[in-house]
């Protein structure tokens, strides 16, 4: 167990208590090839060796919880609390001598990875803060030497209990950096080419901005706790209002991103529902043209001897005219109705661009132009003496 005690100006303490993670050595000679292709263990002894390994492990974490109650007896509670907890818990309670106290478990997120989530255990009274860590990487953050200054700064142990949680949330802030550099991606993408896989690449950044979510969530409850705890004593100094702001900011962008994402989502969605639509008219197009055509070949494909014009060197020849000639009609008649639209004449995306432009060019002229037609009719329709006032004025 490594202990260290910070003491501050303002009297207030940090107790920093790290878990030596202690592994058992076995006095055995190193492993030669010989000796490994003569020796064969069997299962029992392996099993029976693991479980002493696993015995002496607890028997020590055991000890080290031992030695933490007798430095802290108060704690006691929550070092059993403590002991393996991979899970938020915030608690408030009240402490010996009526003091105010706010202890728990928050989970945040170390590195890049997403995976790679630690636990921060924290025992908060107005004069003592204590912080348990099983990783070397999130003591060893919070005492950087760029952040002594604001330790030092704090009146009161809360306060500085909330300048670690802003600490800890740069890496929060470092991963929705990255979250919102894929999501423009994924944006520009689905709007130059829109694949039918993105709705997978658009709930891979759904599940992320979920697991952001799912980090922010014990943050807050830390924040609204040790307002319930404190009361007027924290909420009116300045490291509590300025994580207030952050925690606003932070959920500020992950509402804008899950906006954003369900927005993608109802695009896509109504794009799929666009091309099936596209599809089966399409379909039900083709359908109907080819109708004539399948019909007429079923009846002359039938196995009947006695059939008009069979003997007529003509016949094929006709009927293939008669299904032209009805083929046509019917597209006539489909694309005079409406109903083929852009299925049968369809454009590429670059056409609708420039037509849309030119559409608003030929727009722009028609309104300039029809501004001037009624200028000119207003004028015309001024009687004289007002049209001659109208040019003294302009000739003055």
């Amino acid at each position: 167990m490594i202990h260290r005690m910070l003491r501050y100006p303002a009297g207030w303490e940090w107790h920093v208590l790290q878990q030596a993670r202690q592994q058992t050595v076995r006095n055995e000679p190193l492993p030669s090839r010989k000796g490994a292709q003569r020796q064969t263990v069997s299962s029992s002894e392996g099993q029976k060796t693991i479980k002493a390994i696993t015995k002496q492990e607890q028997e020590a974490a055991q000890q080290q919880r031992d030695e933490l109650k007798q430095l802290f007896p108060e704690c006691a509670s929550w070092i059993d609390e403590c002991a393996g907890r991979r899970t938020n818990n915030i608690s408030v309670g009240g402490a010996t001598h009526s003091q105010k106290l706010l202890y728990g478990t928050v989970m945040f997120q170390v590195s890049d990875d997403q995976s790679d989530i630690q636990p921060f255990h924290f025992w908060l009274t107005e004069d003592r803060l204590l912080t348990m860590h099983d990783d070397m990487r999130i003591p060893l953050r919070l005492q950087s030497i760029d952040h002594n200054l604001k330790f030092e700064s704090c009146e009161s142990a809360p306060e500085a209990l909330f300048i670690m949680l802003s600490i800890i949330l740069e890496t929060f802030h470092a991963g929705l950096d990255g979250f919102e550099k894929r999501l423009g991606e994924l944006e520009t993408t689905m709007r130059n080419e829109n694949r039918t896989g993105l709705i997978d690449t658009i709930f891979e950044r759904r599940y992320d901005l979920l697991h952001w979510s799912h980090l922010f969530i014990p943050i807050r409850e830390v924040h609204s706790a040790a307002q319930e705890a404190f009361m007027d004593e924290l909420t009116e100094t300045d490291s509590f209002k300025r994580i207030t702001h952050k925690l606003e900011r932070i959920e500020a962008l992950l509402k804008h991103y899950a906006l954003e994402i369900d927005t993608l989502i109802s695009m896509d969605d109504a794009i799929s529902n666009f091309r099936g639509n596209d599809i089966m008219k399409t379909l039900t197009i083709f359908t109907v043209l080819f109708l004539p055509a399948t019909i007429i070949g079923g009846i002359w494909g039938v196995n009947f001897e006695i059939l008009p014009f069979k003997d007529n060197k003509w016949s094929f020849t006709a009927m293939n005219v008669f299904i032209l000639f009805v083929t046509i009609f019917m597209y006539l008649w489909l694309w005079k109705k409406g109903w083929t639209g852009d299925l049968l004449n369809g454009r590429n995306p670059k056409e609708i661009v420039t037509t849309d432009s030119s559409s608003q060019a030929k727009r722009s002229k028609r309104s300039k132009s029809s501004r001037s037609q009624k200028a000119s009719a207003n004028a015309s329709s001024e009687p004289p003496q007002a049209q001659t006032r109208s040019q003294r004025k302009r000739s003055q």
